[in-house]
């Protein structure tokens, strides 16, 4: 028995299809996207962790997921530790397998099970939170504001680790002995403050603005 199909079978078996891709493609980047987030609380939770242990025994002060406006839309930044020795801008980054990075490369990648991924250099992403921090801060000496990246997992760097790039393990012995610049304790309070009043409140509203700014500037899958 012969069958014809008609072009009303035909064009529904095709958007079937195609609504079908869509989903799968969503349902991918959906997972994609929460695998991510997991991956930066879970490193940004210890190096908070360990800053909040380090200040509980010194003068520091630890300002944590803070969120300035800065030029034509906002930054987001992980950590600011505030010494007397220099300030520092933190990213944090957690991840497992084998690393290549390059200080100079926009992208580093990562491999997993045979499985590589690139991702954007914490370096370059940091030096936009450098400078919104130093335009905020600024009656501090701009050399006296520097940036850190700091690893938590089990990764490993299979090229030579970058300049101000540490493990987590590293971060006590490093923040003991940063000599960047000389800040009096009262200045260190008037940073506190000034970044205290500066910041935007903290909230769900702020993290889908930052968002939405991030897919304007980058697409979906920028980071910032």
């Amino acid at each position: 028995m012969e069958i014809t199909l008609t072009n009303e079978v035909i064009l529904t078996t095709i958007v079937s299809i195609v609504v079908g891709i869509i989903v799968l493609l969503r349902y991918g980047f959906a997972l994609g996207k929460r695998r991510k987030e997991k991956e930066e609380n879970t490193g940004e939770a210890a190096v908070r962790r360990a800053l909040t242990r380090y200040c509980e025994k010194s003068t520091d002060h630890l300002l944590n997921n803070v969120t300035v406006t800065y030029k034509d839309g906002t930054t987001q930044i992980d950590h600011i530790l505030i010494t007397q020795n220099g300030i520092l801008v933190i990213e944090a980054k957690h991840y497992s397998g084998w690393l290549f990075a390059n200080e100079k490369q926009k992208q580093w990648t990562q491999v997993l099970f045979k499985l590589k991924h690139r991702f954007q250099n914490p370096i370059i992403q940091n030096k936009k939170h450098i400078s919104a921090i130093k335009k905020i801060l600024d009656f501090i000496p701009k050399e006296h504001i520097q940036g850190l990246v700091v690893f938590t997992g089990d990764a490993q760097f299979k090229t030579e680790l970058p300049e101000g790039v540490i493990k987590i393990k590293q971060l006590e012995d490093y923040v003991d002995n940063i000599r960047i610049g000389s800040i009096t304790e009262n200045r260190l309070q008037f940073c506190v403050g000034r970044l205290e009043c500066m910041r935007l409140e903290l909230t769900s509203k702020t993290d889908i603005e930052h968002q939405k700014y991030l897919e304007r500037k980058f697409g979906i899958l920028g980071e910032e």
